[in-house]
This record gives structure tokens, C-alpha cells and sequence, in this order.
């Protein structure tokens, strides 16, 4: 397993934009499939997006297709995910996980390394 810190959520109002970041802890992500969950009060927790950070493939929501956008950082050892045009449906806690493979999957299952979640608010 590797240990995750996630950064960057906060309040903001619709149609604003954040960014979170998504840190390792004493390895690298070489041979890992990176991705965001979010969950919301009441709901269960949903895939956002992914990045293969070896080949940086990448895999997104329906619900956020065109809003949001997954990266890599190869010097610094994170992952980002720009949220433009926020929504007050975009409102949850964000988790980054963390798989050792190759291949994306977008069952929370299938990742065996979870952060501690950070919260994002989009008011209305």
C-alpha cells in the first residue's frame, strides 16, 4: 500500500473552479492507477476520475466530463484534479486512491490505498 494526502478542497459558489492535489508518501506512483472518489452525504461513493500514471491514460465520470481534468506531476509526485464549472451537486468529500496495476477500474474496490478525503462545498 501507499499512503495518500489530499489537499485543496475548501467553499466556493457555483461555477467557480478548484484544485486538489493528491500526494505519495515514501514511494512513487510508478506502476499505479491514481483516481478520485467522491461521496456525498447520504450517497454512496462514486468514481470521479483516473490517471495511469505510467502511460497517463486517463477515465472520466459522465457527471464530469468536460469540467474536470486529472493530471500527473512526475516531479513532484501528485496527482491533480481541476474542477472548473462547479456544481452544487459537485458537493462531497474527495478521496484519492491508489491501485498497483495497469489497468483503470472505476470500482472503489479495486483500490487498496485511500486518503483521508477532503471536503468540497459548492453553494448554490
Amino acid at each position: 500500500q501507499v499512503q495518500l494526502v489530499e489537499s485543496g478542497g475548501g467553499l466556493v459558489q457555483a461555477g467557480d473552479s478548484l484544485r486538489l492535489s493528491c500526494a505519495a508518501s515514501g514511494r512513487t506512483f510508478s506502476n499505479y492507477v491514481v483516481a478520485w472518489f467522491r461521496q456525498a452525504p447520504g450517497k454512496e461513493r462514486e468514481f470521479v476520475a483516473a490517471i495511469n500514471w505510467n502511460s497517463g491514460t486517463t477515465s472520466y465520470a459522465d457527471s464530469v466530463k468536460g469540467r474536470f481534468t486529472i493530471s500527473r506531476d512526475n516531479a513532484k509526485n501528485t496527482v491533480s484534479l481541476q474542477m472548473n464549472s462547479l456544481k452544487p451537486e459537485d458537493t462531497a468529500i474527495y478521496y484519492c486512491a491508489a491501485r498497483n496495476g495497469w489497468y483503470i477500474k472505476t470500482d472503489s474496490k479495486a483500490f487498496e490505498s485511500w486518503g483521508q478525503g477532503t471536503q468540497v462545498t459548492v453553494s448554490s
